[in-house]
C-alpha cells in the first residue's frame, strides 16, 4: 500500500518536473476573416504583435518566446523589433494547431507551450505566468487557461467567450452565448460570468496529438478549439485572475486599447 502511494507521488514529481521547461508562441495571421491584418494594426505607435510580444517577454516562468506567421510581412516586422519569428504553414485552422507547428520546427524540446494569442496587446506577464502555474501543479490536466469576470452588459457578445466550470475550477464548457443561462435569457445581475482570456497553455506531449484528433460537433457549431479536448475527455484547469481589459476583435476595439496604454506607458513600455 505504501508502495503504491509512493509510486503515484513519484510520477506526479516526475510529471511536474517533465513541465519545467516552457515555450511561448504568439501566433499571428495576416488573413484573419474578422479583421484581415489586424498584427500589424497600430496601437500608440507600434503593431499591435510589437505590444503582444514585449507583454510575453516580461514573462518569468517562459524559457523561449516565438512568433509563429504564415506571413512575410508579419516576419519582416517582427524581426524588425528583434524577435524570433517561425515560419509556419498558410493553411493551419487555429492557433492551437499554429503553436504545434511552431514547437515542431524547433530544435530544442519544451515541457510546456503557451498560446499568446497575438490579438492581446495588454496581457499581462504575471497572468501567463500563474497559467503556466496551474498546468504545472495540475497533472491531472493537459491544458490550463484563465478567466475574469465579465461586465454584465458584455454577457450577449457573441465576441467574448465565455466558460463555466466545477467547484474544483475545471473547465464544464466554453461558448459564445451566455453561459450559465436562466429560463428567461436573461442576464442575471448576481451572477458572476467568467470571459475566457485568449490565453492557452498546453502539455507539450498533449498539443502534438491535438491536431490528430477529429474535428468534434460542439467545436465546430461554436468554432471554439478548446472545446475538442473537453468532448475528448481531457481536462483543463481554468483560474480567475483580475483583467479588465480584452483583446482585439475588430477595429472598434483598438481607441479603447490605445487609451490603456497612454493612462498607463509605466506598465506597457
Amino acid at each position: 500500500m505504501v508502495l503504491g502511494i509512493q509510486t503515484a507521488i513519484n510520477f506526479i514529481l516526475r510529471k511536474k518536473k517533465l513541465r519545467s521547461k516552457v515555450l511561448g508562441v504568439i501566433p499571428a495571421r495576416y488573413d484573419s476573416t474578422r479583421y484581415p491584418g489586424k498584427p500589424l494594426v497600430m496601437i500608440a505607435g507600434k503593431p499591435m504583435i510589437q505590444r503582444t510580444w514585449e507583454q510575453a517577454m516580461k514573462c518569468k516562468k517562459c524559457d523561449k518566446i516565438v512568433v509563429a506567421t504564415d506571413d512575410e510581412r508579419i516576419k519582416n516586422v517582427c524581426e524588425g523589433f528583434g524577435a524570433t519569428v517561425v515560419m509556419t504553414a498558410y493553411d493551419i485552422p487555429n492557433g492551437t494547431e499554429r503553436c504545434n507547428a511552431a514547437q515542431l520546427k524547433l530544435a530544442e524540446k519544451y515541457d510546456i507551450v503557451v498560446n499568446i494569442q497575438g490579438d492581446e496587446p495588454l496581457i499581462e506577464p504575471e497572468i501567463v505566468d500563474a497559467v503556466v502555474e496551474a498546468l504545472q501543479q495540475s497533472p491531472d490536466a493537459v491544458y490550463s487557461t484563465a478567466c475574469t469576470t465579465l461586465a454584465h452588459e458584455e454577457v450577449k457578445n457573441l465576441g467574448r467567450v465565455k466558460c463555466v466550470t466545477d467547484k474544483d475550477g475545471y473547465a464544464i464548457y466554453f461558448s459564445r452565448g451566455m453561459i450559465p443561462c436562466n429560463k428567461k435569457g436573461e442576464v442575471n445581475p448576481k451572477v458572476q460570468y467568467k470571459l475566457h482570456l485568449g490565453l492557452q497553455c498546453y502539455d507539450a506531449s498533449f498539443l502534438k496529438v491535438y491536431g490528430d484528433l477529429p474535428s468534434t460537433p460542439l467545436q465546430l457549431e461554436e468554432d471554439l478549439e478548446q472545446l475538442k479536448c473537453l468532448e475528448n475527455g481531457y481536462k483543463i484547469k481554468v483560474i480567475m485572475v483580475d483583467h479588465c481589459a480584452h483583446g482585439v476583435d475588430n477595429p472598434e476595439d483598438v481607441p479603447s486599447v490605445e487609451k490603456i496604454i497612454k493612462e498607463n506607458p509605466h506598465l506597457f513600455s
